[in-house]
């Protein structure tokens, strides 16, 4: 739409044209000419001072009309500007808004993926308190068990007692017939030489001296001769059953008199324990890795190995190490530590100190540690025997998996780091980890040379790197290996 001023500025502008040129005209025309127009010029000019006024009302009404238009554009782009700037505030505030709600998304997936973990961490928490309800009943079980056992070797070693009493009574009485024909006998014939034996009938002619020695012979050791008291102790755990005979032997000299020893008999011989690694002398490339490691988490297992110790201290049997830590289980004794003496680690730097002294004779040994992460208790069986326990340690501690598992160097970092200070020098066989307590039953069981108990998870089979000077050696038993 145009403005007002611009159409009736032409039309003034003529006016004034057509005002002044009748203005000249008049000038120029005689006086005399003038009269008789004077009242219509008069007139006219009262005519153009009223179309003047009229004009200028006009003027005046259009300038106003102009204003108000003019205010109008004013407040028209003024109100333009302000439309421009709600849309740019409305355009940030729905990129504010779409920022948080992308925000919000990112915090909900978040929140969802932490639930999920603490559910699984629900789940894991209800499936280890079943694992250890049932291990809790297995462990009871197996107590039970033992005890059954334990009560069926009293019975057996009361049997052997009775058969034991009944023997040494049988021998006194031949004993006694046989000092009576020794009286009746010729006393001549002392001289000659008798070889008693089992069921042998006795030879006339020995002195009453001699048969002194020989029943002396008949009797046995001081230290067997309280047989209910030592198997007592026996049941108790703190030694080892003899295993008894009888042998009937002549002594050196031709003329001695025979001599009845009681001996006992020694351990058997360690047979079909697998191959032997041999780890000849103390340096960092004697190292074997076991793979693969610990596919899941640990809360309770059980080390047993034979090994005979060919240094003043025990050095590394086993070192399991991960990113987090490198020493997560360790068995170790280093030669600054107590002669006989090894620390058991889980987690450094929690450990236990542990004794080994029977260990240092160079001789074989069977050794089993056993914990679980129940009320943290732990077990040192040595050749079968409970040699050390405990508890309250690493309670309700899980060893992770995934780590690097060597024998017979201790890591400072995963898979290397060895010292050969902590080096282990000697052999070791029928090595076998379990994710499980065994119990004592079990151990025994080992010793003895039975069955593999059920549930190994690693064994000297899951060798896959041996370095070094370590040797493999395969022996019938572990007696003839070098």
């Amino acid at each position: 739409m145009g403005r007002p001023g611009k159409r009736t500025l032409p039309f003034l502008l003529v006016f004034v044209f057509m005002y002044l040129c009748g203005v000249s005209l008049q000038e120029a025309r005689p006086i005399g000419q003038r009269k008789p127009f004077f009242e219509r010029l008069r007139r006219l000019e009262e005519q153009f001072q009223r179309f003047q006024e009229v004009t200028l009302t006009h003027l005046q009404g259009i300038a106003n009309n102009y204003n108000v238009s003019y205010n109008v554009d004013a407040r028209f782009q003024r109100l333009t500007e302000e439309s421009q700037a709600v849309a740019l505030a409305v355009n940030r505030s729905e990129a504010a808004t779409r920022v948080d709600l992308t925000r919000l998304k990112i915090w909900m997936r978040k929140t969802k993926r932490q639930a999920r973990k603490v559910d699984a961490r629900l789940q894991d928490l209800d499936l280890a308190l079943s694992r250890q309800q049932v291990w809790k009943r297995e462990e009871q079980k197996a107590q039970q068990d033992a005890t059954s056992c334990l009560a069926l070797d009293v019975s057996t070693l009361q049997n052997a007692l009775a058969q034991l009493a009944h023997q040494v009574h049988s021998q006194s009485a031949r004993l006694a017939a046989l000092e009576g024909q020794l009286q009746m006998a010729n006393p001549g014939i002392a001289a000659q030489r008798v070889i008693l034996a089992p069921n042998q009938p006795v030879q006339p002619g020995v002195s009453s001296p001699k048969l002194h020695q020989e029943k002396q012979a008949l009797r046995p050791p001081p230290e067997h001769r309280n047989l209910p008291q030592d198997f007592a102790t026996i049941f108790q755990g703190t030694q080892k059953p003899p295993s008894l005979s009888i042998h009937w032997a002549s002594s050196a000299a031709p003329r001695d008199p025979p001599q009845l020893v009681w001996l006992p008999q020694g351990p058997g011989k360690i047979c079909n324990a697998g191959p032997v690694f041999v780890f000849p002398n103390a340096s960092t490339g004697n190292v074997v890795f076991l793979s693969p490691g610990f596919l899941k988490g640990l809360r309770a297992l059980s080390f047993c190995s034979w090994i005979r110790l060919a240094s003043g201290h025990l050095g590394t049997l086993l070192s399991y190490a991960t990113e987090e830590n490198d020493n997560k289980l360790v068995l170790h004794g280093r030669d600054s530590l107590v002669p006989g003496s090894m620390h058991f680690v889980i987690g450094d730097p929690a450990f236990r100190e542990l004794p080994l002294q029977p260990l240092l004779d160079s001789q074989w040994h069977h050794i089993c540690v056993s914990w679980t992460s129940i009320q943290g208790r732990y077990w040192l069986y040595v050749d079968r025997r409970l040699v050390a326990s405990g508890s309250h340690f690493r309670e309700d501690y899980e060893i992770p998996p995934g780590g690097s598992l060597v024998l017979g160097q201790e890591q400072d970092s995963v898979g290397g780091g060895f010292d050969s200070a902590e080096a282990f020098v000697g052999s070791m066989s029928g090595l076998a980890i379990w994710d499980r307590v065994l119990v004592p039953r079990e151990v025994a069981n080992l010793v003895t040379g039975k069955k593999l108990p059920t549930g190994a998870i690693l064994t000297l089979a899951n060798a896959t790197l041996v370095g070094g000077f370590v040797q493999r050696i395969n022996c019938l038993c572990l007696e003839h290996c070098p």
